[in-house]
């Protein structure tokens, strides 16, 4: 991408660490609720720092075999290679990006057996859904490149992540308030993927790699980036009025001011490659700050810390 510094090469930057909040602030979500109701001890609390820790895999196997899929597919090329220079450079070789992916894939596997030992074999579903969508994003199905890259994160991530959780943590295969106090962020973390999307929308759209913005207009992209970075505060203000969500949760308001520089942004983005550059990192930020806004509040609301002591 003219005009932006190329990232440096190597495992750090196929690993992606800064994104796993689109992992941890779903499986916090998910945590809170249940804690409600489960006990709280030594091994509840293990088993809930393991389901981060499953989760944060599932995010780094989504991201490297999506470095390993956009090189193989000729997505990533050494004419955009400010994006993953790895693999379109030689510092990595595909076979070790693939089976650090696969590694990934396979400790959260082993992970799902304690899981299952724990709270029994309904959360085989979560766990199944979660290593295909992270598992075939770019490899084997490649949705991706059918669109279909912002539906599984808003499901995988959004949704069934802190189902999931609070299924470990209490039996329970299905919780309306782990699933509605969710929905904000959901809309959030996918927005991320379309800042993403709209970010390589030229280069996406030259080598065909069929992204969902990249079926639109720029203008239309542009549009929904915004639309799924922003709709989470109307969604929090209904659930908190309907009374679906604690009023401690309004806290996530606070993040109102990271939103306008996220709009800012967005109108120079256009014309500016750094702007453009910076629709992925803005919408990373907001969505850090307001998913543990989001959860802070309803963990004082709902009195869970004096519970622990």
């Amino acid at each position: 991408m003219a005009g932006v510094k190329p990232v440096k090469a190597g495992w750090w930057n196929v690993f992606r660490p800064w994104t796993l909040h689109g992992a941890i602030i779903p499986v916090l979500i998910g945590g809170a609720v249940a804690f409600q109701t489960a006990e709280i001890d030594a091994l509840s609390v293990t088993i809930f720092v393991l389901i981060l820790i499953g989760g944060c895999l599932l995010q780094s196997a989504a991201n490297i075999l999506n470095t390993y899929g956009d090189f193989t597919s000729g997505v990533d090329t050494v004419d955009n290679e400010t994006r993953s220079p790895e693999l379109v450079t030689g510092v990595l070789t595909p076979k070790k990006v693939l089976f650090a992916g696969l590694a990934c894939l396979g400790v959260t596997a082993l992970l799902g057996l304690i899981f299952i030992w724990y709270s029994g074999w309904g959360i085989l579903i979560y766990g199944l859904l979660g290593l295909l969508g992270a598992g075939t994003y770019t490899v084997g199905l490649s949705y991706k490149y059918h669109a279909m890259g912002q539906v599984s994160v808003f499901i995988m991530m959004g949704l069934l992540m802190p189902l999931g959780t609070n299924c470990v943590l209490t039996g329970d295969m299905f919780s309306w308030e782990a699933l509605l106090l969710g929905l904000p962020n959901t809309f959030m973390i996918t927005g991320v993927l379309a800042g993403n999307e709209m970010r390589d929308y030229y280069e996406d759209k030259k080598a065909g790699a069929g992204t969902l913005i990249g079926h639109m207009s720029y203008e239309n992209g542009m549009r929904l980036y915004l639309f799924e970075a922003l709709v989470s505060f109307p969604v929090l203000v209904v659930l908190i009025v309907l009374g679906v969500a604690p009023l401690g949760c309004a806290l996530a308001f606070l993040t109102l001011y990271d939103a306008y520089i996220l709009v800012t942004n967005s109108r120079k983005a256009p014309t500016d490659p750094h702007a453009s550059f910076m629709l992925v990192p803005l919408c990373f930020k907001l969505n850090w700050h307001f998913g543990l806004l989001l959860v802070i509040g309803y963990v004082l609301h709902m009195n869970i810390i004096p519970m622990v002591i």
